[in-house]
């Protein structure tokens, strides 16, 4: 019921969203220009030598077989010669002619198609490149909300069925759709009866097209959804896979992968049977159109008002000019199908990102390390601060320990110093300077952050640990970096040391492993401000102590912050602040403060 109830987008309402896709990406458009205007100008060759193409047949048909016609039918008998030319001549040069017009339209076919998919495919590459640059520009919170498949396939599928629908089906059509207008155009000029003929089945058209990609485009967009969230689930289980077989979700999820995909099923099979059922009625469009001028113009030969040739020449044009009507029926589905996946592409592109530099931010000076919290307040949903009033005052080169009951608003702290977040009111320091004065990127690279979920990429151990900075880092930094991390010997114990490539999120090495080279990766950084956010959670206790050593290395002289649930790992802190409800509630020495919080019942 609800599917009947919700309004379907029309063919009038998917031409402003191709619009909008077009206007969305122009600048890449513009940027292939000379191959637009080089495909254009084959497109206009091939359809001139489309329109010249029947005509050596007419001029046979009109000269040569009418009149032999005249001469069986002649008393005498007597043979007329056709001035100029002999017949073998003038068969010979209409057959020469013809072959000539049909070599130069497959050579204008061919720059045509080569200049429009090349310039499509470009602009597309350009498109997907974009999108995905735009999307890790976004921030932590748009991530939080939104789902990773649907994001996937906006980078993936959306693109490539945009990519092969502008190539396979928009760019053809306009090739058709001019050929159409171009033979109309002459089939008037030369009949305006018979014209006038062919456009009295247009209207048919038009309105048989328009109500059934009204429901193309609506189911288009509904099986993208459904996709969407076939691939977010796919995505989220085959991630988890160790939590799948341990708690056996296998099949609870299997049945909510086989509800989207027999939902994408369904849809996908009603947009072909409406897809092919717009074909068809435009082929009995077709077949109405060429019989009555089949029927009008033999009438008009009979009458002597057209020549067997030129009625020739109308049913080769209406026969090639109705190719474009059966093509919009065939490629409006295709057509459809990109319009709601390059909305989908121009959505995520309109999300503006919430942290943006400033107008007159400047790249940060070289961090000391003196951080400062003024009166922070800070809320995820309007209503709900997650800080309120948050004060404090860290030296260079301290090391504190951030405790708290979950959700006291620990990991919002140290998330506002990487500037992943940015205060709804009061103000965050370093070393004097209010951080959203300067640049988003000169701030990150000051501040390394190791968390409880050390995630590598499928690539090498050496580019894993390079990953931590932007610029090019050396072999002799990186080996610097794992000594520093405690990861050296075991790196050189792998089956091709720093080159050996982890499985993906690193599921081919330990825990423990995990954590150094991602240590490894805060060290190459030498940033001065250094967060480390449960870095130790989950650790056996021998792994533990060998992470400690590296995480001691690591921020030794740095301004550290330790965010952790256990209240031992804090004691080596020179100063415990306990967080609770968004606000400093005690803070000095470790052994004052578990004192007081142990008393209170938080150990």
């Amino acid at each position: 019921m609800a599917e009947k109830k919700r309004r379907q987008p029309s063919l009038r309402e998917a031409v402003p969203g191709l619009g909008r896709i077009l206007r969305r990406f122009s600048h890449h458009v513009r940027d292939q220009r000379r191959l637009l205007v080089l495909g254009s100008l084959a497109l206009l060759a091939e359809v001139a030598m489309r329109l010249l193409e029947p005509w050596p047949l007419a001029y046979v048909i009109d000269h040569l077989v009418v009149q032999a016609g005249a001469e069986l039918g002649s008393a005498t008998g007597a043979a007329q010669e056709q001035p100029g030319l002999g017949t073998a001549a003038l068969l010979t040069l209409c057959a020469v002619g013809l072959l000539a017009v049909v070599a130069l339209r497959a050579l204008a076919s061919y720059a045509m198609t080569v200049c429009f998919a090349l310039a499509g495919n470009r602009v597309l590459t350009r498109v997907r490149s974009e999108l995905y640059a735009h999307l890790n520009r976004l921030s932590v919170a748009f991530h939080d909300k939104a789902r990773t498949g649907d994001l996937v396939t906006r980078v993936t599928g959306d693109v490539g069925r945009l990519q092969e629908a502008t190539v396979t089906a928009l760019l053809p059509l306009v090739g058709n759709v001019v050929t159409l207008v171009g033979m109309l155009v002459v089939i008037a000029v030369l009949d305006p009866v018979l014209g006038l003929v062919v456009l009295v089945v247009l209207p048919f058209f038009a309105v048989i097209n328009v109500r059934l990609t009204r429901r193309i485009a609506g189911v288009s967009r509904e099986q993208r959804s459904a996709e969407g969230a076939i691939a977010s689930l796919a995505t989220e289980s085959l991630g988890s896979m160790r939590v799948v077989h341990s708690y056996s979700l296998a099949g609870r999820l299997q049945e909510r992968f086989g509800g989207s995909n027999e939902r994408s099923l369904r849809d996908g099979v009603r947009a072909k049977k409406l897809s092919a059922g717009l074909e068809r009625k435009t082929d009995v469009l077709v077949g109405v159109a060429t019989a009555l001028v089949l029927w009008a113009g033999g009438w008009r030969v009979l009458s002597g008002d057209l020549t067997p040739g030129e009625l020739t020449v109308f049913l080769t044009y209406l026969k090639t000019a109705m190719k474009p009507m059966r093509d919009v029926a065939k490629y409006t589905g295709r057509i459809a199908k990109a319009a709601a996946s390059g909305e989908r592409i121009v959505d995520v592109l309109d999300q503006r990102p919430d942290l943006v530099d400033a107008s007159w931010a400047r790249p940060a000076p070289r961090f000391r390390g003196w951080v400062e919290l003024r009166d922070v307040w800070l809320a995820y949903s309007p209503g709900h601060p997650t800080l309120r009033g948050l004060d404090l005052r860290v030296r260079a080169g301290e090391r504190v320990a951030v405790v708290g009951p979950s959700g006291s608003g620990k990991s919002t702290l140290v998330a506002l110093l990487s500037r992943l977040r940015d205060p709804d009111q009061g103000q965050v320091m370093i070393d004097g300077h209010d951080l959203r004065d300067l640049t988003l990127e000169s701030v990150r690279s000051q501040v390394s952050v190791v968390l409880q979920e050390s995630v590598l990429f499928a690539l090498s151990v050496r580019e894993n640990i390079a990953l931590g900075v932007s610029r090019d880092v050396t072999d002799e930094e990186i080996e610097e970096a794992a000594r520093t991390a405690g990861a050296h010997d075991f790196i050189m114990a792998l089956p091709d040391g720093y080159d050996t490539v982890v499985g993906e999120r690193g599921a081919t090495l330990s825990g423990g492993q995990r954590q150094r080279i991602a240590i490894a990766r805060a060290a190459v950084r030498r940033a001065p401000v250094v967060v480390l956010d449960e870095a130790l959670t989950g650790l056996d206790p021998q792994t533990e102590g060998e992470v400690v050593g590296a995480l001691r290395r690591l921020t030794e002289g740095r301004t550290t912050f330790v965010v952790t649930h256990d209240l031992e790992a804090a004691r080596d802190a020179d100063r415990v602040v306990w967080i609770e409800e968004g606000t400093v509630r005690l803070q000095g020495a470790p052994d004052e403060v578990l004192g007081v919080m142990a008393r209170a019942g938080h150990a």
